[in-house]
């Protein structure tokens, strides 16, 4: 068995090495940029009106002047236009260039327009008001989003207005999500009195798909021999492997020895912590595995603590690590790290943690009450309030 810092250490040292691919932007959604951004022009590329209303010169308004006579349309789309009389004003529309010769927008509901003259009702006009100066957002070659970053849809938007219309993006693994368990029924169906749903998987498959990582969904039943000719299937085909159940030390646990007779070398089977205690963690040259206690809390857990930062890692981000002040005295007797499940709130600034324990590693009805986990040190027993200590958020 190791510790909780034995297992990290030994699991962020086996790393996925990500290959690069270039994808359509509308399936960049979720990926990890491999590559850095530059604006190809200044942002907006030209004063930009921001309200719909007249274009104007402040030199008029300095000069005393109210009343524009309407020169024209300046209609988003269009070239940019150009005012040479300062007593004379272009009707605008929003997103349309500034004409040359104006330098501010005054909205129409500030305005009286009569026979073709826009006057102007507010007693404040501004240089400069209600338009979105050129390169006020980024200047031409400025860098917009760094390599690493995951992209969401804002940053999509982006990518769309330099021109992007294909970016590079890291490989996630091609991974696998494998839940073993006779006792185990599609959520379609209802169980018998002594069976339950599935539900590891699809937390693990949700929980990847936020990394930027899809996975494709595995059962095996508790026999020995299918799941020899399954894994090894599965272990073909894939890079990464999480298997939820079959790791303990029961008469139908077998996933341990079908793993090492398949060639996955056993790094580690067995960490001091709770819950999730019977982990398992393994390599091939092709193959990544993580076989988690079947427990809902268990594998929940052991994702957030360490699939998610070695997913992470192994993609090229950088994992923040933070911690909490536990709010209320709590004990836990036996020798291993517990991973104490805590509501989280925000207190003058400071991260304070609840306790929450739940009715253990198979309450995962309680998950939906907390925000994370606290690590408890191995090593002592009674834990203060008011001393900090590590955390897990998963929300």
């Amino acid at each position: 068995m190791v510790s909780v810092a034995e297992a990290e250490k030994i699991i962020l040292g086996h790393l996925f090495r990500p290959s690069l691919q270039k994808v359509e932007l509308a399936h960049a959604n979720g990926k990890i940029l491999a590559e850095e951004i530059q604006a190809d022009r200044d942002l907006p590329p030209f004063n930009r009106a921001t309200m719909d209303g007249i274009a104007i010169s402040f030199e008029g308004i300095e000069n005393g002047l109210r009343e524009f006579a309407i020169g024209g349309l300046q209609a988003a789309g269009q070239p940019q236009q150009s005012l040479t009389d300062k007593k004379k004003c272009f009707e605008i529309m929003t997103g349309a260039p500034l004409p040359n010769g104006t330098d501010l927008v005054v909205p129409y509901e500030n305005l009286k327009i009569e026979n073709k003259t826009a006057a102007i009702l507010s007693e404040h006009v501004i240089k400069g008001q209600n338009v979105h100066l050129r390169g006020s957002d980024a200047k031409q070659n400025e860098l917009l989003l760094n390599e690493r970053m995951k992209l969401a849809p804002s940053e999509i938007a982006l990518l769309a207005s330099v021109g992007k219309s294909e970016v590079v993006v890291f490989n996630t693994p091609k991974a696998a999500v494998i839940s073993t368990g006779d006792e185990l029924v599609n959520v379609d169906q209802i169980p018998l009195s002594h069976q339950i749903r599935k539900s590891n998987s699809y937390a693990l498959v949700s929980a990847l798909h936020e990394l930027g990582c899809d996975a494709e969904t595995f059962h095996l039943a508790d026999d020995e021999k299918e799941l020899e000719e399954k894994l090894k299937s599965i272990l073909a085909q894939f890079e990464l492997i999480i298997l939820s159940g079959g790791v303990s030390k029961g008469k139908f646990d077998f996933v341990p020895q079908v793993l090492e007779s398949l060639g996955v070398t056993k790094l580690f089977h067995g960490v001091s912590q709770r819950p999730g205690k019977p982990m398992w963690f393994g390599v091939s040259p092709k193959n990544f595995v993580f076989a988690l206690p079947g427990n809902p809390v268990s594998t929940f857990m052991c994702f957030h603590r360490y699939i998610k930062p070695w997913l992470s890692l192994s993609l090229n981000r950088s994992i923040k690590k933070q911690k909490a002040i536990l709010a209320e005295d709590f004990t836990f007797a036996p020798q291993l790290t517990y991973f104490l499940q805590v509501k989280v709130e925000n207190e003058n600034g400071k991260l304070m943690a609840y306790p929450s324990a739940g009715g253990g590693s198979g309450d995962f009805a309680n998950l939906k009450d907390v925000d994370g986990f606290l690590e408890l040190p191995l090593g002592q027993s009674e834990f203060q309030k008011q001393d900090s200590f590590p955390l897990i958020l998963f929300r």
